[in-house]
């Protein structure tokens, strides 16, 4: 028997007050769970070593990576992604309720932002202020009044939900611009089938493989063109981008081009991809950068990653954008605590998921509370992603959480606050020990002109790789896990 488990059944570690994924408590694992604990009990520490050098071989040839910008100053810049063998198991019942929730939500959002871009009424009624709207650094006043292809704003999207000690979910963000992940996602499954292959055929696992078909048959279906088989680019900033391998993998999959902006060009508002002696016109544009940097005739003038006249072209009629510019008004992390109040008014529905509580610190009251209780909230900039910009006060020192009072006092509506979440727990592989550490779900939504939401089984699991951290992003050191949902 391994030293990871000594006992099949029995938890390796203390379970304290956290909600753990596979233990129901010190002395029995959850059903769904039986058969992954007793196959990775059953391996020596020698066989998980080799398999874990397996893992990681297999990603350092497949180029599987993820570059920081800000690595400490023992990490290289480019490094393969922290992955853990140790899959994270999703019941049939549990995921059939987190998904209603998810496409109840996300379209909700859809109907937010053309509503925002067209007649308003969710201001004009009151629900949501219009100074939300047009301080709103993501609000675009290009998009008022066009028409989006098939009215599907946000193509892709990545909701991020956490399940608190109490047992239940809790959406924590919407990431509706330019969502990642969707590579790790597909790749882990991968090579979780290759490493494991009796594992996962006797575990009934909902297959992932198939949406990358959908991912396509989604952007197809936004081409304002009548041809059977309409020109797809996907437009990367370039190598350099943290996420470029993730590019390069969907690109590659689904057979579409990848592109940088200097591989475009614009003639008569119509977009073209430069060939060796020709120009072939582009349908479809999966944009892998922020609006600012799309076109430097429309947004950022400085830019040199977009395509200038892409906005024309767009405006005509003549090519798709996903996700349309613009969604950021919805992704922002001020906007989120009105969600449920759209889910209200445009479905005429309670929200199947919940919003973690959270403080708008441009309300005088609530700004109050949270000066008084920093040290147990989590502060984030409403603009920011990935980890940037966000104070954890349980984990801070007191020079930072005099800094961020600073901070909050001088821009108040910068800035909102969460009290610190008992993300839950699930076992991860430390040489051959199993250890504990905190995770989260990163749900992942396609939707086309059919504006019928479709998520992908599972999503991908990220996993705070420091003992006792609560931070997942992979910018910031986080890892993965696959995420398996029972058929």
């Amino acid at each position: 028997m391994s030293k990871l488990d000594p006992l099949p059944g029995i938890s390796p570690y203390p379970l304290e007050h956290f909600y753990d994924e596979m233990y129901a408590d010190e002395r029995s694992i959850r059903p769904h769970y039986r058969h992954v604990s007793r196959m990775f009990s059953g391996m020596s520490p020698e066989e998980l070593h080799a398999k874990q050098k397996l893992m990681q071989r297999r990603m350092m040839e497949e180029g599987i990576t993820f570059t920081l910008y800000n690595p400490a100053q023992d990490q290289p810049m480019e490094r393969t992604i922290p992955f853990d063998m140790i899959p994270r198991i999703i019941p049939k019942g549990e995921w059939e309720r987190l998904e209603a929730g998810i496409i109840q939500r996300i379209t909700a959002l859809n109907l937010f932002i053309h509503d925002i871009y067209h007649e308003q009424y969710i201001v004009k009624d009151g629900i949501v202020p219009r100074r939300m709207i047009i301080s709103n650094v993501y609000f675009r006043p290009e998009m008022s009044g066009l028409r989006v292809p098939g009215g599907a704003y946000v193509t892709t999207s990545g909701i991020d939900l956490i399940r608190h000690h109490d047992g239940e979910y809790y959406v924590l963000e919407d990431n509706l611009r330019t969502p990642s992940g969707f590579s790790y996602l597909f790749k882990g499954r991968s090579l979780m089938n290759q490493l494991f292959p009796e594992l996962a055929f006797a575990s009934r696992v909902r297959d992932v493989d198939h949406s990358l078909n959908r991912f396509l048959s989604v952007l197809r279906s936004l081409s304002p063109s009548r041809t059977k088989d309409p020109v797809i680019a996907l437009l990367t900033p370039g190598q350099y981008n943290s996420a470029y391998y993730e590019h390069a993998f969907l690109a590659q999959q689904m057979g579409i081009h990848l592109v940088e902006g200097r591989d475009l060009v614009a003639q008569d508002h119509k977009i073209y991809l430069r060939e060796m002696n020709s120009l072939r016109r582009v349908d479809v544009l999966y944009r892998r950068l922020d609006d600012d940097y799309i076109d430097p005739l429309a947004f950022q003038p400085n830019s040199l990653l977009g395509v200038a006249g892409l906005m024309n072209a767009y405006r005509a009629g003549n090519i798709a954008i996903a996700n349309a510019p613009g969604t950021g008004v919805a992704d922002d992390k001020a906007m989120y605590v009105y969600v449920p109040d759209m889910i209200r008014y445009y479905l005429n529905e309670e929200p199947i998921l919940g919003n973690v509580p959270t403080y708008l610190l441009s309300r005088p009251q609530e700004r109050q509370y949270v000066l008084d209780h920093l040290p147990e909230m989590v502060v984030k900039e409403t603009s920011l992603s990935g980890g940037y910009g966000m104070l954890i006060g349980s984990e801070a020192t007191k020079e930072e959480l005099m800094d961020f009072r600073l901070k909050i006092l001088a821009d108040p509506a910068r800035y909102i606050a969460q009290p610190i979440m008992s993300l839950s727990r699930a076992p991860v592989l430390s040489g051959a020990e199993m250890v504990p550490r905190h995770i989260d779900l990163r749900a992942f939504v396609l939707m086309g002109a059919d504006r019928k939401p479709h998520v992908i089984p599972g999503g991908l699991t990220r996993v705070a790789m420091k003992e006792n951290s609560l931070v997942v992003n992979s910018s910031q050191g986080g890892g993965v896990k696959d995420t398996w949902v029972m058929a």
